[in-house]
């Protein structure tokens, strides 16, 4: 291990602090099992590796876990020599796990030094045990400089259990795995093992209730399936299949395991042997887990960007269907277009309108001398045709980004964690008429500012601010040239060629296009900004799923800076 024990602590303390940093808040497919990666990884770093850092002389640690019905607890409570942990009698059994220590060192083990979430309790075991606590139980019988604790079955049907068996095995400097001859073969202890193997976790295994003819075979057997694990130095301990005595299994049997741990707790350097091994090893295994973890951040980021961009594209494509429709004169039919004949007449004059816009220059002077213009009618039309557009496809939008996200990665339980989403906001109709409103205000103030001296003139009154704004609205919705497809898009040209030249008979034609340009781009600077609005929407629920670019590079960094301690 490093010469420089302080840059190391150093390293391993950053990596901690880059490992909670990690959000993983997106359902992914590898979601569940980063989680608890990055769980397993955070509670071992504080279980184990900070506190072995921190205190190298501290007892050691052998956590004694199995399955169920392997007998751990009463090998605990025969290697001590007496009643220090209860026996389940009862499967599956929950009850707080049990650490067993000499009174000498029971300061390294009352704080929260190792295992800092379980909350610690003394005396004798109560009926029912809370197993989010982890009972002390000093005993004079066990050595000082070692320590047991007896942890629930690693293959408990209860998920809690599990999991606390996990974590507690992943805090041990010595895992002392029991079995039984009749289970020792089982799927789930290997997955620890092997786990542990790959961690360097120094293993021992008592081989427990072997009836004496299957003592050889069994034992070779298992011996095999350890070297295939990488676990060939491992211990073995054999115990026969005898009758207990006063709940304990007899002194002859537990004898050699029971020595071999005192052996350990009454030799300093053998102790720091298995210490170092574990430490070195778990130390070794940082570097893999925590690249492990930042893919599946890294992963998280990707999936949420894909996210964003969906919904960014769908209010885009909004935006670009209302300039269009802004541009193509469809807004020009219908209703407008009715307005527009009750203001202007038709027939005679419409015809002329068709024929060629030099009929209409012709007429105009006697137009704008013999008619009231009184445009409010066609301003309305004109404001709900644009409102409906600018409201439809901000619907649509929504249902667009919705789908787009039922189908990516992350996207569903964004969804359901926030049901609006799939529709527009519900005032969107009246922020829509809001948005006309204060358009139609900066378009009347562009007329009068563009008036100037021209307002006293008899063209000027003639039409007035309101009646200039609403033709300067018609020019605005058909800024692109028609292609005549019908009877109704040829008049609806027309009329548009007819506003026209009507605002340039006041303004002429240069400042007409400027004004129509600047109304335009207005009106889109302001439907984009709703647009805008709108997609926030989707930001904010991406956003309650927080994850940083910034906390995957740290990871990788720190994860470099604890292989270069080591």
């Amino acid at each position: 291990m490093t010469s420089d024990p302080a840059a190391l602590l150093a390293a391993v303390e950053r990596l901690r602090s880059a490992t909670g940093a990690i959000g993983l808040p997106l359902e992914l497919d590898d979601a569940e099992a980063s989680r608890a990666l990055q769980r397993e990884l955070r509670e071992q770093l504080d279980d184990y590796v900070l506190p072995r850092l921190r205190s190298l002389d501290a007892p050691l640690l052998a956590v004694v876990g199995g399955s169920t019905g392997a007998g751990k607890s009463t090998l605990v409570n025969s290697v001590v020599g007496e009643q220090v942990t209860r026996a389940g009698v009862i499967r599956p059994t929950t009850r707080s796990s049990v650490l067993v220590h000499h009174e000498s060192d029971a300061a390294w083990f009352t704080g929260s030094r190792i295992l800092p979430d379980l909350a610690r309790v003394t005396g004798a075991a109560d009926r029912v045990e809370d197993p989010a606590s982890v009972r002390l139980v000093a005993s004079a019988a066990l050595p000082a400089g070692l320590a047991l604790l007896d942890a629930p079955d690693i293959d408990s049907v209860v998920r809690e259990n599990r999991r606390l068996s996990k974590e507690l095995l992943a805090a041990a400097d010595l895992w002392l795995f029991v079995t039984t001859a009749a289970r020792y073969a089982d799927a789930v202890p290997w997955d620890l093992l092997r786990e542990a193997s790959e961690r360097g976790t120094a293993v021992a295994v008592v081989l427990n209730r072997v009836p004496p003819e299957a003592m050889g075979q069994v034992r070779v057997h298992l011996a095999s399936m350890l070297r295939e694990q990488g676990l060939g130095q491992s211990p073995i301990f054999t115990i026969g299949e005898d009758d207990l005595v006063d709940g304990r299994v007899p002194e002859r049997s537990s004898a050699r395991l029971r020595g071999w741990l005192q052996s350990l707790a009454g030799d300093a350097r053998a102790r720091s042997v298995v210490i170092r091994r574990t430490l070195t090893g778990t130390l070794a295994s940082l570097d893999r887990r925590a690249a492990t973890l930042a893919a599946a951040g890294a992963g998280q980021l990707a999936a949420g960007d894909v996210l964003s961009v969906a919904a960014a594209t769908a209010y885009r494509d909004a935006a670009r269907g209302v300039d269009q429709g802004v541009q193509d004169g469809s807004l020009l039919r219908g209703e407008v277009l009715a307005r527009w004949h009750e203001l202007v007449g038709t027939g005679e004059f419409l015809r002329s309108v068709e024929a060629g816009i030099g009929r209409v220059r012709d007429r105009l002077g006697a137009f704008l001398t013999g008619r009231d213009f009184a445009p409010e009618p066609l301003g309305e039309a004109l404001q709900t045709g644009a409102a409906a557009l600018i409201t439809s496809h901000g619907q649509v939008a929504a249902g667009t980004a919705a789908r787009a996200w039922r189908t990516s990665s992350g996207g569903p339980g964004l969804l359901a964690a926030h049901p609006g989403l799939g529709k527009a906001s519900p005032d969107l109709s009246e922020q829509v008429e809001r948005l006309i409103r204060d358009w139609q205000g900066e378009l009347l103030e562009l007329v009068r500012e563009e008036a100037g001296s021209r307002r006293a003139t008899a063209r000027y009154l003639a039409f007035g601010v309101n009646g200039l704004g609403v033709l300067l609205m018609i020019v605005v919705f058909s800024a692109t040239a028609l292609i005549p497809t019908g009877a109704e898009v040829a008049v609806g040209a027309g009329s548009a060629v007819l506003a026209q030249r009507l605002l340039e008979a006041v303004f002429g034609d240069q400042a007409v296009r400027a004004m129509a340009v600047k109304a335009r781009q207005a009106l889109m600077r302001r439907v984009e900004q709703l647009y805008e609005a709108e997609r926030f929407r989707f930001d904010r629920a991406l956003a309650s799923a927080p994850m940083s670019p910034g906390a995957v590079a740290e990871l990788q960094a720190a994860a470099a800076g604890v292989e270069a301690a080591r």
